[in-house]
């Protein structure tokens, strides 16, 4: 008989709790209404409104079950694998693939699937409060009871997975972690083993993506989460009523940064050599990550011409890097590169670009002044390229869109719908002031007239688009090369002789991170600018790049920088 939209969501879908208030089942938002109890025994036209407090049992109810940091993990997993089949993922990634990975971590992590230390719950109770007094072991759950990542959300609420449902949470616990061992995974020493953490969930879906060779980079992976399509950022929000999620829990489910690509990949190497998996399977030509499907791809998402397309496999046959044994990850083993395919793949366009182009910030222009005065002259087959005109239209659009991100990611708000409180005592306050706050913003946003976000937009594998179809000549997907190559013995080559080094000697030092060091005054404008659409493109930044480039560069002329030069004379620029 409730009937007002709420304020928070403004839908129509009330329940009850336990202390007879109405709560929203779509945004958990309690409001101080409360039911209204017609009571018959008493003279007609009488109404009396009662506030049923429960009896105390009912009141550690709400407290919620015992559960563990894992789970919490686990939840998370589930909805990633989930919105990823959402976006046509195979649907083996989550019921094998990733269930399997995960389990096989548990196990090797021995958080489940082993035989646990005993008194372990101990421990992991008494760290909130040292004075609690325990006379005796309290009984451990099944840990063999844990469910895969494939079983649905609501048998995980009423069975709340390994954890012993029927056994509630102490008032020691509550108060400092809504986790059974969440002040103790805190204060585990982190090299003992690979300890769990958000950023890790997106390697344990990187790796199941690798595994299935889908066609999902780790950058477009990475941008799906920031846009919102893959649950991530507030991830929390999901878990089960019964989960209370408080004190310590936080530090280890909220985050307040974007996904760091660096951290993502590395994490993922190291899962796949502390799980002792196999050799990954084969990335043959066929696979779209393969470096001549990615160069196709990011060729036509920077708007170069199609013919580059048989440059960049020109160099990856030559320089042997689209060998199966190069890009099949191999976990463990130190001596083979680990390959960052989206990466790799600009790199590769970008030693094209120099090859035939030098971006020395002269030699450029030159060839574009040489390909205006052919288009004018030209009034047969397509146009020249003019790498003038491109790099005009590029930086436009690629300004307004790098403004846009800058201002989206100035203005998202990094605190959740969802409330949050730190200890059991204070949620009654922070429940009252979050209902204060929404119910203010939403007053002011009518006063003000703000118009409602826009719904998200649906995922797309680019974020620039070129039609051919456009006529104001904004798209360069079809323009020639003619103006830059001549045939030499059959063959087309660069009309450009010379080719200048991003670096001589590649960076030996473990600790530096890099192969090059890379500073933008050290080099030329036109070549930053590539290294800054790319970066913008991948959402790294410019230095990763420049170090894949290096590295192809020293596999491309290594004879030459192998070989003695003759009466102490240089390489050639």
């Amino acid at each position: 008989d409730f009937n007002e939209r709420c304020a928070q969501c403004s839908e129509v879908n009330w329940g009850l709790t336990d202390g007879g208030r109405f709560y929203c089942r779509s945004c958990h938002n309690v409001t101080e209404r409360t039911r209204e109890v017609v009571n018959t025994d008493f003279a007609s036209n009488t109404r009396v409104q009662t506030i049923s407090k429960g009896s105390r049992k009912q009141e550690k109810h709400d407290e919620g079950c015992e559960w563990y940091v894992c789970e919490g993990f686990q939840l998370v997993l589930k909805k990633q694998a989930e919105a990823l089949e959402a976006l046509g993922v195979c649907s083996q990634m989550k019921d094998e693939i990733l269930c399997n990975f995960w389990r096989h971590y548990l196990q090797k992590s021995k958080q489940a699937y082993c035989n646990r230390p005993a008194g372990e719950t101990v421990e992991a109770l008494s760290v909130c409060d040292s004075s609690t007094d325990v006379d005796s072991e309290p009984e451990r759950p099944s840990l063999l009871r844990l469910l895969s990542v494939s079983e649905s959300e609501g048998d995980l609420q009423t069975d709340c997975s390994f954890a012993s449902s029927t056994t509630k949470m102490s008032e020691s616990t509550s108060v400092c972690s809504g986790s059974v061992d969440g002040s103790l995974y805190l204060m585990k020493n982190q090299k003992e083993k690979l300890r769990m953490t958000m950023p890790m969930t997106l390697s344990f879906c990187y790796m199941a993506l690798l595994w299935l060779r889908e066609p999902i980079t780790l950058s477009d992976l990475l941008r799906f989460v920031v846009e919102g399509h893959i649950p991530y950022l507030n991830v929390f929000q999901h878990f089960p009523e019964k989960m209370k999620l408080c004190g310590l829990d936080l530090k280890i489910f909220c985050v307040e940064s974007w996904p760091a690509y660096e951290e993502v990949f590395n994490k993922m190497l190291e899962l796949a050599a502390f799980l002792d998996l196999p050799r990954f399977p084969d990335i043959t030509d066929s696979c779209f990550l393969h470096p001549d499907m990615l160069c196709m791809k990011y060729l036509m998402e920077a708007n170069l011409p199609d013919e580059l397309h048989n440059w960049t496999c020109r160099v990856v046959k030559k320089t042997c890097i689209g060998e199966v044994d190069f890009l099949t990850l191999v976990p463990g083993n130190k001596s083979t590169r680990k390959v960052k395919y989206d990466v790799l793949a600009v790199a590769l366009i970008v030693v094209v670009l120099k090859l035939l182009f030098l971006l020395d910030d002269h030699y450029e222009w030159l060839l574009s002044d040489f390909a205006e005065e052919r288009n004018k002259n030209n009034k047969e087959g397509g146009p020249y390229f003019e790498f003038k005109k491109w790099y005009k239209v590029i930086k436009c659009s690629l300004d307004v869109e790098q403004k846009k991100l800058d201002e989206e990611r100035a203005k998202y708000l990094w605190r959740c719908e969802k409330p949050l409180f730190y200890s059991a005592k204070k949620k009654s306050k922070v429940l009252k002031r979050r209902q204060m706050v929404v119910s203010l913003q939403n007053q002011f946003g009518k006063l003000s007239g703000s118009v409602r976000p826009a719904e998200k937009p649906n995922p797309s594998s680019f974020q620039l688009s070129w039609s051919e179809e456009n006529t104001d000549g904004s798209c360069f997907h079809g323009h020639s090369l003619k103006g830059i190559l001549q045939e030499k013995c059959g063959l087309l080559t660069a009309v450009n002789p010379d080719y200048w080094l991003c670096t001589v000697k590649l960076c030996t030092e473990k600790l530096c991170g890099h192969l090059a060091h890379y500073r933008e005054v050290d080099f030329p404008q036109s070549y930053h600018f590539i290294l800054r659409l790319f970066s913008f493109l991948l959402k790294i930044q410019p230095s990763y790049i420049h170090d894949e480039v290096c590295a192809i560069e020293q596999k491309l002329f290594h004879k030459k920088l192998c070989k003695k030069p003759k009466y102490n004379t240089g390489l050639r620029k």
